[in-house]
């Protein structure tokens, strides 16, 4: 469904991605993270040929997005990051606007959506909060059940409640063939919709991994509390420990494969209280965050869809 081989993108303020290779496949819910300014943007936009690449080449469907546009963008549904929309027209009348753009996907398809998301429909766009404009955006992208969901940041502003009914949209477009690629900082969130996750951190892919191997990783996370301080160099030499955190009788450790050097370690001191987790998606990202990619820039901001758009 996408494609990326060796793209880049610079701008004169600075920042940008710089070689940037991925494949995203049919079936397939992609989760692209990483931190604000890290080039989660420019990859959309160049994406969708709002901007265009220095070098490298992208293709979506097989076809070059830049040459076969019209054919390309008629099969994604796209929900940019920061949604401008008509205030003066209501979500009726949008909705049908853009429905007719896209070549008529029914009403009833269109309403279904509406409903299921709670959208109001029948009262001016600038009366409504930012939850219910994002409804907007998220139903816009996915009537018509294109081919490839490009989302950026879906969930911002929703409940929770809605925010699962988002959730559930995702995976029965993956279950029906259909791919999404979706640009988040909420970890929590790509951890219970995608299949993959890329991590971008500079401008920079510096993983790419399928969530239930991350997950695997044996990394655990120990907190112990002990009856009298403990040298945190006791266990910064261990075999295995990556960190390591003391504060007065408080350590907390993480521990990368076998535990049997920082059990032994442990039972030479008293404890008043010890805990061991497996780690969630956020502790395993940050930990490849923090451990990959030295290089750090920062890309300056502009309006969604600017022809020199950053991220």
């Amino acid at each position: 469904m996408i494609a990326l081989e060796n793209v880049s993108k610079h701008y004169r303020g600075g920042g940008g991605i710089d070689d940037v290779t991925f494949e995203v496949h049919g079936g397939e819910v992609f989760g692209f993270l990483g931190a604000n300014g890290a080039g989660k943007t420019t990859t959309i936009r160049l994406l969708v040929d709002l901007i265009r690449p220095d070098r490298g080449h992208i293709s979506l469907f097989g076809l070059d997005p830049r040459r076969e546009g019209t054919v390309v963008r008629r099969r994604i549904g796209y929900l940019p990051g920061d949604l401008a929309l008509y205030d003066r027209l209501t979500p009726r009348e949008l909705l049908t606007h853009f429905a007719h753009l896209r070549g008529g996907p029914p009403w009833e398809e269109v309403n279904a959506l509406c409903q299921r998301l709670d959208l109001e429909l029948d009262r001016p766009v600038r009366a409504l909060s930012k939850g219910n404009r994002q409804k907007v955006g998220l139903v816009q992208a996915f009537m018509g059940r294109p081919d490839l969901l490009v989302l950026d940041e879906p969930t911002t502003g929703l409940d929770p409640l809605l925010q699962h009914q988002v959730h559930d949209l995702l995976r029965e477009a993956a279950g029906e063939g259909r791919s999404v690629f979706l640009s988040s900082h909420i970890l929590s969130e790509v951890q219970r919709v995608a299949d993959r996750v890329g991590m971008i951190r500079s401008g920079r892919v510096i993983a790419i991994e399928r969530v239930s191997e991350l997950r695997a990783q044996p990394v655990h996370l120990i907190e112990v509390r002990a009856c009298s301080p403990i040298e945190p160099r006791t266990f910064r030499d261990l075999p295995g420990v990556t960190s390591c955190v003391a504060a007065g009788q408080t350590v907390q450790l993480e521990v990368r494969g076998s535990l049997d050097p920082v059990v032994r370690e442990l039972a030479r001191h008293d404890l008043a209280d010890l805990s061991v987790r497996e780690p969630e998606l956020e502790d395993v990202f940050l930990s490849l965050y923090e451990s990959r990619g030295q290089r750090r820039s920062v890309e300056p901001e502009s309006p969604i869809g600017a022809t020199n758009g950053r991220s």
